[in-house]
């Protein structure tokens, strides 16, 4: 008899080897700093996949809990059921919504030749080993918001660059997420961004 300790051993494992094997879904890493709204971005991505009838994931990994301190939010898109239960470790496009962080975090970690890494910065910043695209995230949202709430504005960025999801659902999901005033400002931030988003 097959104690239920093996089993759940098995399970491990083979949870382990495929989230090392990977499948043919979007998988997305958003790097930010608490505080940012990266694990937001993630929720409105995974709420419009889903309300066009795909299946999706959206979570955080924490670090420090304090505002400003680093940290990293994780979506998987695809047209089947999800059966991965792990981080992203080889991402097809990772959102970078602090420049900064480019200095101190490995945002290109497990990125492939055709990998897109979206920073958000007006700078040529430029990630080895992956295709990189600028957007200015900050200066739209500033001008329009009046907050350096960038989390949008990279998704404006990303659905350009990998349109992984309709730019119409994700407004339709940003209606559900925010007031009536506030919705309206962050769709203006998306097309703005989707418009000025470009390959470095």
């Amino acid at each position: 008899m097959v104690s239920l300790r093996v089993i759940r051993e098995k399970n491990i494992l083979r949870e382990a080897d495929t989230c090392m094997k990977g499948f043919k879904m979007k998988e997305i890493r958003i790097h930010g700093r608490a505080g940012q709204g990266a694990w937001t971005a993630g929720n409105l991505l995974a709420m419009a996949a889903i309300k066009e009838g795909k299946f999706a994931q959206s979570f955080p990994e924490f670090g420090p809990e304090r505002m400003g301190a680093p940290m990293v939010a994780f979506a998987r898109i695809d047209e089947k059921p999800i059966d991965l239960h792990c981080d992203v470790y080889e991402p097809d496009c990772v959102l970078v919504l602090d420049p900064t962080l480019v200095k101190i975090v490995d945002v290109a970690e497990g990125t492939r030749a055709d990998s897109k890494v979206i920073i958000n910065t007006s700078k040529d910043i430029k990630v080895e080993g992956a295709k990189s695209f600028r957007v200015p995230a900050s200066e739209i949202a500033l001008r329009i918001l009046g907050k350096d709430i960038t989390n949008t504005a990279i998704l404006g960025a990303l659905l350009k660059v990998e349109p992984v999801i309709k730019i119409e659902t994700l407004f339709d999901a940003i209606d559900e997420r925010f007031s009536d005033k506030l919705a309206e400002l962050n769709k203006q931030v998306v097309k703005e961004a989707y418009e000025k988003v470009e390959e470095i």
